[in-house]
């Protein structure tokens, strides 16, 4: 009788484990079968190629103290180091005061997603949103599977939600990043000298383990259970994950994949799923690469997410802001390689996005207006462009800083034209190398720039094309040539 009381227990135990887990399995006609193979069929949707510009926020509970990096929730927590200096001196000892505690001053008081939507828009975004939940394992939606979220603590609201509609109100695609693949370990469960170790705060610290051990399967399905309930209940046109992706196990990678790629098709709609290094196999999703660049054009679409701020992600006390010139240069050049670029913005703990930041994305705004021909759906040329400036291709190859010059060019192509971009002002003529002749044999039959009015002197020889530049200047920054082939 006590065999069959504890088989019975363990039965029970069983299925109330299982029922917080996703389930759901690909139909035998489903287009993606939860495999390698099967999703190695997926493609980038066109719209994503045309898009070329998006725009998303860090912006949580870490977003309080405002202190150097949006990891000051793993920080505060590490002896020695400057932010665990910072928190002791501010607010307390970590066990006294934990991260947990800076969610009531997340107030997010003069929040307001159409305000946030407007502006991305105006900046010329097509695609935009949220981080939905950073490593710190706070939910910035209505989540069934954790309290601790936005619609339950601080805000007392569903921030993915209303960004979602926000933002598909004005045209644009709606974007979720998920980093809670780093929520493993991210806190000292295993200390008891401070208040991660504590059952009652495991929904946002995450489970206790050993400092060293590897994940386990309850993770995995807590992880699986958030990246499924944003799929099914925003319906995400862009699935952004941060590094750590990899860790999850691979079943669970492709039961996502293969769920995200058919519901897509069940929406009547095309989606895009980022990641990192090799956290999934080529040619399943998109590549992102952090803070970085390729060195030269590639003949895949891929994506560079960086940030206004080069010392960190999130609102900061001293932010290092990049220039409105350094930002359109950074998209050119970008996308001239055939690549995107998302954008990040930290909004202020009361929801509103600091003046600076605002000048900038207007001033790329107000760029695109007059250039965005030459970046909107266009494609690479045969070679991405020429001049002195060389890019170091890789994740955060932006730590050393580069300053384009009025030689480097950039080339996209559209609808039978060339597009030639010049990063600084040339004077009275450009001569762009690699249009002569003997290696692009294509006659040529008018020249013009962008947001001027009339066509340019030019001439093409042996050593290039020279082109004889306005005497206004159509805007502040890049300088878009359109090169009309003869038919």
């Amino acid at each position: 009788m006590a065999f069959r009381c504890k088989l019975l227990l363990l039965v029970i135990l069983c299925v109330l484990c299982l029922s917080s887990v996703p389930v759901f399995a690909a139909e035998d006609n489903a287009p993606y079968r939860p495999n390698w193979e099967s999703l190695r069929n997926y493609e980038a949707p066109e719209w994503w190629r045309d898009a070329k510009f998006g725009i998303y926020t860090h912006w949580g509970p870490y977003s309080v103290p405002a202190y150097r990096t949006e990891w000051y929730s793993c920080r505060m927590y590490q002896e020695g180091h400057p932010i665990y200096k910072y928190h002791l001196e501010n607010y307390g000892h970590p066990s006294e005061f934990g991260y947990k505690d800076f969610i009531p001053e997340f107030s997010a008081e003069k929040f307001d997603a159409d305000a946030w939507a407007d502006l991305f828009k105006r900046a010329g975004a097509q695609f935009a949103g949220p981080v939905a939940e950073h490593a710190d394992g706070f939910a910035l939606w209505d989540s069934e599977h954790t309290r601790w979220d936005a619609a339950e603590m601080g805000p007392e609201r569903d921030v993915v939600g209303e960004l979602a509609r926000a933002i598909r109100k004005r045209d644009m695609k709606f974007v979720a990043t998920l980093h809670h693949g780093w929520n493993w370990g991210w806190y000292p469960t295993w200390s008891e000298e401070f208040d991660c170790h504590k059952p009652e705060y495991r929904g946002l610290y995450g489970q206790r383990h050993a400092k060293d051990a590897p994940p386990n399967e309850k993770f995995f399905q807590d992880w699986l259970a958030k990246t499924v309930e944003v799929i099914d209940k925003y319906q995400p046109d862009v699935l952004w994950f941060d590094s750590k992706l990899g860790t999850i196990g691979g079943s669970y990678r492709q039961r996502f994949l293969a769920h995200f790629y058919n519901s897509a098709r069940e929406w009547g709609r095309e989606v895009v799923v980022t990641y990192k290094n090799e956290d999934l196999p080529k040619g399943t999703a998109v590549l992102d690469i952090e803070r970085g660049s390729k060195s030269e054009l590639t003949p895949y679409t891929w994506l560079t997410d960086t940030s206004v701020d080069r010392r960190s992600w999130c609102h900061i006390q001293d932010p290092d802001y990049k220039t409105v010139n350094t930002l359109i240069d950074s998209l050119v050049d970008r996308v001239s390689k055939n690549g995107n670029l998302l954008l990040n913005v930290g909004p202020k703990p009361d929801g509103t996005i600091p003046e600076p930041v605002r000048e900038r994305l207007l001033g790329m705004g107000r760029w695109l207006n007059v250039n965005g021909e030459a970046i909107y759906g266009t494609r690479p040329w045969k070679i991405y462009g020429e001049g002195p400036t060389k890019i170091k291709g890789g994740m955060f190859g932006e730590r050393k800083k580069v300053e384009f010059t009025a030689k480097d060019v950039r080339f996209t192509t559209k609808d039978g034209n060339l597009y030639a971009v010049c990063l600084g002002w040339p004077g009275e003529a450009l001569k762009i190398e690699s249009l002569k002749a003997a290696f692009t044999p294509n006659e040529i039959s008018r020249i013009t720039m962008l947001g001027v009015e009339g066509e340019l002197e030019w001439s093409r020889g042996p050593d290039g094309l020279t082109i004889d530049m306005p005497k206004e200047k159509p805007c502040k920054h890049a300088y878009a040539l359109k090169i009309d082939w003869q038919d």
